[in-house]
């Protein structure tokens, strides 16, 4: 059987327990001494603990107040007793604002208030708040306030200072230590240990509690020094409809801006959702691309009266150029009737135009344009497709009708403000000059480069600059198709410039003035070298052919270009092309004067002048080939010398209304005048609608028109033209037209 010496003794038990007993004395007491500060008699909870579960104590500084007395609340009747132990200020814990005699900021770690510990409250402490208040750091003394906005904070009754705790002596321990040494269970050696290292454990307890003790009454002292906080005005400032909460619980505030939070962050997701997902459905180069549009429908009457000229005085010279050679003999076999315009039969037509269009933002300053637009032909001066109307193959019988490019175009531009602007443009793009429809179509669109520049002077004067090189026509790389020999070509460009100014004259006048010099390279007909042999179907090539117009309307004079000799000259077959009788070198001059005093209503008049300085009379006279010499119309009879054309012209128009129509029943009106003598311009670009059919030159007469806004986007137009020959055969047409119009 085993044994246990150490109990098989009842004294040795006894000695046992007794031991055990000392020893479990001494770690409580050490337990003890390691707390730097002791809760009170009463054990109230920490305040720590207080501030999670009720109102957050105000540390908003005391009325000044002795160190040790009483200090009374001007607004209750709470007091309370302090008593702080005073210890010499170089005992203090220093921090670097105490050290420079500074006011230090309570809130600021590292701070004396940040360092102290907590602070144990009475049972019967109040907390009363006005309005939110920052938690703050615990003060040892401060465990008690009665206060609001109005008063500085007021001690409790409660005691300010901690209760003292009980003291960690050495009597007992001695004591016990002495006995256990009697009873032989230690060594007096390891006794005496145990006495010194008990007596430095309690030395250190109270050198401790001192500490926190003055600490506490330093921080006391500072805080009572400061100002007391301005009262808020107690009156509701909102009225009767707002109720002032004078306190808002931490977790209400923590709830609140959770809240606010959660829905700012809702809502930044769902705009950045919403445009990830725009960008993920919208290629980056869609986004780069802005479309334009608009169609016009249009009815148009066409009527004359009847003492207009018979047929065989209205010569198609276009029709001429653009077909198979006339045969001119006056021994023919089988005249050829010569193509006429109509007249004398009143027309009635419905007319389409659409066009379709995109500008395409290439970055680095640069844009692109593409249009394309509806058209009965090639005709450079309309977008009109007429509706039933059967020319060049289509049309008719409900069939598709064609679509045309009517712009293509690459464009720089530096500035971009009415200040200060250039560009440079090459393509085929806009009407780039100032001018009126006596010269350029509305619907004209210029193939080849153009630069164009301003610049502000002076406030409200902007002088301008506009250059171009355009080329009008290009010959047939194979020109002529059926000869071995190829001929020379017959390019025809203009060059133009123009220059003016917009001067902003008052707040409502404003003038713009131009002058432009148009230069159209060879693009007047020329005499072929003799032909002086033909087969039997007069099947020959005119090395000078392609000087003919590819495209005209009417009014030019036209002389023959084909010189036929010998006995091809008498022969029965002289096929026969047509040319420009005149050089064309033409000087504008431009003007517009704006008045806007009621915009956006404005009074404007428009007005150009126009010289043909490269006409020469006496060289129509005496052009052409030999065998058929002179100018082949706008003559009184078969002489040359009848020959009537000139080379001035002048349009004038006054506007009144709206300058832009954007609303409902926006509008306005014109008037306007035009006298254009045959060869003042070239009639293959003028307006393609007065004095229909012989659009162009020879021409004068008036126009009035309006506009009616049905909306931003849907306009009403009506307008009527009257049109008279100024010389040659008598003509006058009436046009009318009503259109609808929309854009997109």
């Amino acid at each position: 059987m085993l044994s246990f010496p150490l109990f098989s003794h009842p004294r040795r038990c006894s000695t046992f327990g007794i031991a055990i007993a000392a020893l479990f004395v001494l770690l409580t007491l050490a337990a003890r001494a390691d707390q730097p500060v002791l809760a009170s008699a009463d054990q109230t909870p920490l305040a720590s603990d207080l501030s999670l579960h009720g109102p957050t104590i105000d540390t908003r500084p005391l009325d000044p107040a002795p160190a040790t007395g009483k200090v009374n609340s001007p607004d209750s009747n709470l007091s309370m007793q302090t008593s702080a132990a005073v210890v010499p200020a170089d005992a203090l814990p220093q921090d670097n604002a105490l050290a420079s005699n500074q006011t230090p900021d309570l809130n600021t770690p590292g701070s004396i208030a940040q360092q102290m510990p907590p602070v144990v409250p009475s049972p019967t402490a109040t907390v009363v708040t006005d309005g939110p208040i920052a938690p703050a750091p615990s003060l040892v003394g401060t465990t008690d306030l009665a206060a609001n906005n109005a008063a500085p904070s007021v001690p409790s009754k409660t005691s300010a200072t901690p209760a003292p705790a009980p003291a960690s002596t050495t009597n007992a321990t001695v004591n016990l230590i002495n006995l256990m040494v009697k009873r032989n269970l230690i060594s007096r050696d390891d006794a005496d240990g145990l006495i010194r290292q008990a007596q430095q454990e309690a030395d250190n307890a109270r050198a401790a509690q001192a500490t926190t003790a003055a600490t506490a009454e330093r921080a006391l002292t500072i805080q009572q020094t400061q100002p007391a906080p301005a009262p808020a005005p107690q009156a509701n400032p909102g009225g009767d409809d707002e109720m002032r909460i004078s306190y808002v619980p931490d977790i209400v505030k923590k709830q609140i801006a959770d809240q606010v939070t959660q829905n700012v962050m809702e809502q930044n997701r769902d705009e950045h959702l919403a445009d990830t997902i725009a960008a993920s459905r919208v290629p980056e180069w869609v986004q780069r691309l802005h479309l334009t549009g608009d169609i016009r429908l249009r009815y148009e009457g066409d009527f004359f009266p009847s003492g207009n000229a018979q047929e065989g005085n209205f010569v198609n010279f276009n029709a001429i150029n653009t077909g198979s050679a006339l045969n001119v003999s006056t021994s023919a076999p089988n005249p050829v009737p010569v193509p006429q315009y109509n007249a004398n039969a009143d027309r009635n037509r419905f007319r389409l135009r659409l066009r379709i269009g995109a500008g395409i933002d290439l970055g680095s300053n640069i844009t692109a344009g593409v249009r394309i637009a509806t058209g009965s032909d090639d005709n450079p001066t309309t977008e009109n497709q007429t509706l039933g109307g059967v020319t060049s193959g289509q049309g008719g019988e409900f069939s598709k009708y064609q679509v045309w490019l009517d712009r293509a175009f690459l464009r720089y531009e530096y500035g971009g403000t009415p200040e200060e602007d250039f560009s440079a443009t090459v393509g085929r793009f806009d009407n780039p000059w100032y001018g009126t429809t006596m010269m350029w179509a509305n619907d004209l669109a210029f193939d080849g480069i153009v630069l164009k520049g301003s610049y502000e002077v002076a406030p409200g004067v902007t002088p301008f600059l506009t250059a171009g090189a355009f080329p009008v026509f290009n010959t047939d790389f194979n020109f002529s198709t059926n000869n071995t020999q190829k001929f020379d070509s017959e390019d025809k460009y203009l060059f133009a410039v123009q220059g003016g100014t917009k001067w902003q004259i008052s707040k409502d006048v404003k003038f713009t003035g131009a002058a432009a010099f148009y230069d159209f390279e060879d693009i007047e007909g020329k005499v072929s070298d003799p032909i002086d042999s033909q087969d039997a179907a007069g099947d020959v090539t005119g090395n000078t052919d392609d000087s003919r117009p590819s495209f005209a309307q009417n009014g030019n004079t036209y002389i023959a270009l084909r010189n036929y000799t010998g006995a091809a000259a008498s022969g029965p077959y002289q096929q026969q092309y047509f040319g420009l009788a005149s050089k064309f070198q033409v000087v504008s001059v431009y003007a517009q004067l704006d008045y806007s005093h009621w915009d956006p209503f404005h009074l404007s008049v428009t007005g150009e002048f126009i010289d043909n300085v490269g006409f020469d009379r006496n060289a129509i006279v005496n052009g052409g080939p030999g065998s058929d010499p002179g100018p082949q119309n706008n003559t009184y009879s078969a002489d040359p010398s009848s020959f009537y054309g000139g080379n001035i012209g002048y349009m004038i128009h006054a506007d009144a209304g709206h300058a832009a129509l954007e609303n409902l029943w926006d509008w306005n009106v014109r008037l306007s005048y035009r006298y254009v003598q045959t060869d003042a311009t070239v009639d293959a670009f003028t307006d393609s609608d007065f004095g229909a059919p012989l659009y162009g030159t020879n021409l004068k007469g008036y126009t009035v028109e309006g506009n009616l806004a049905l909306s931003k986007r849907v306009w009403l137009g009506l307008r009527y033209m009257s049109a008279d020959n100024i010389a040659g055969p008598t003509f006058h047409s009436d046009l009318v037209q009503f259109d609808i119009n929309a854009k997109f």
